[in-house]
């Protein structure tokens, strides 16, 4: 009897969730964006347009809404309201959140570093619309996000918001105000009274991350909230109930690129991994508002950063590192990528060290 032919693999790509999946627990997040509506006094149709739900009461316990919906429901929020504080004020109450044994593990984390973890790992339950990133470059801690389901021009809501859950939620769980150092991808508002009332003053804009800066020493300092024993059993209802874990398309390739940017990874090797074709894989970008090319350059872009802020890299280095056979050619794609020159980025930095000794200026 011949041997049954093994079954097809199920691309990776159907594993990977999308703005239009209905992933995101309406009984989390959202609730709490609702709740603030309501105490606002917003209009429930105006508030909810669009979002897949039908009133403000508390979700069902089973309702789950698709990212797109979601910052749909911030969107609405946002333009009702016509406030600057808007985004601070619901970052205030993101974090630990109310997510049972999750929000149980990230009260009990141990140290910064452990809590890091937690939203890495949990990203889709705990900042399902941002993914944060952290990197340890021995002085310095860089907490960065990149974009998990297309947020478009509502970016710079999600950075305000995540920034502040995340200051917000270190000071409780510390006991006291971390010195965060706060880098945004975009120019500065009018107005910085909000940003410095929830974030401080530490605040620098046209960098090129969205990023929290910090020592590396606080990564591992211990919070006097912590509880090894109620952090353990927390932990372990946690794996038990998120034991696969999820992530976004746009997640997926960031990691993927990162891993192969030495070998310059094309759109075919992508869509070979992913299990689907070329064509597919630009369709399934394009309804997140980007392309392969978008995807790439950011990633370049965030490993040149990370390679010319240890000062150890020249251009030729880190031309090779990235895959470009041509020093000229990485020049180009730099200012393109950022706006200005490997050397003038290099003799911004050096100028900025010396003045102020505040390596953020890498960003």
């Amino acid at each position: 009897m011949p041997a049954a032919s093994p079954r097809p693999r199920e691309p990776v790509l159907s594993r990977l969730l999308q703005a239009g999946d209905a992933c995101i627990v309406a009984q989390h997040q959202p609730a709490l964006v609702l709740d603030y509506a309501r105490s606002r006094e917003l209009a429930p149709r105006a508030i909810l347009a669009g979002t897949g739900m039908d009133d403000l009461q508390a979700p069902d316990a089973q309702q789950a809404i698709s990212p797109a919906e979601y910052l749909q429901l911030l969107a609405n929020v946002a333009a009702g309201l016509k406030s600057p504080e808007t985004s601070f004020m619901l970052g205030q109450q993101m974090l630990p959140g109310h997510f049972g044994a999750l929000s149980h593990a990230l009260m009990h984390a141990h140290s910064l570093r452990e809590a890091i973890a937690l939203l890495v790992r949990f990203q889709m339950q705990l900042c399902p619309l941002l993914s944060p990133r952290l990197r340890d470059d021995g002085a310095l801690a860089v907490l960065y996000w990149t974009d998990s389901f297309g947020a478009g021009q509502q970016r710079g809501f999600l950075v305000e918001m995540h920034m502040t859950a995340m200051t917000a939620m270190c000071r409780w769980l510390s006991g006291e105000r971390l010195p965060w150092r706060y880098c945004f991808n975009r120019t500065p508002p009018r107005y910085t009274e909000q940003h410095e009332v929830h974030l401080g003053e530490q605040l620098r804009f046209h960098c090129h991350l969205d990023a929290m800066l910090i020592d590396a020493a606080w990564l591992d300092r211990p919070w006097p909230r912590a509880n090894a024993m109620a952090a353990a059993v927390a932990r372990r209802s946690v794996d038990a109930a998120h034991a696969g874990g999820q992530r976004s398309i746009l997640c997926a390739l960031y990691d993927y690129l990162l891993a192969h940017i030495r070998s310059a990874p094309t759109l075919e090797q992508c869509a070979l991994k992913f299990g689907v074709s070329p064509a597919t894989l630009k369709r399934h970008l394009a309804r997140h508002g980007s392309h392969f090319q978008a995807e790439l350059d950011q990633v370049r872009a965030h490993v040149a950063l990370h390679l010319f802020h240890g000062g150890r890299h020249d251009n030729d280095a880190v031309a090779r590192h990235l895959g470009f056979h041509d020093a000229n050619n990485f020049r180009r794609s730099f200012k393109r990528w950022t706006g200005m020159t490997p050397m003038l980025l290099r003799q911004s930095l050096d100028a900025y060290r010396l003045q102020s000794g505040d390596t953020s200026a890498i960003i």
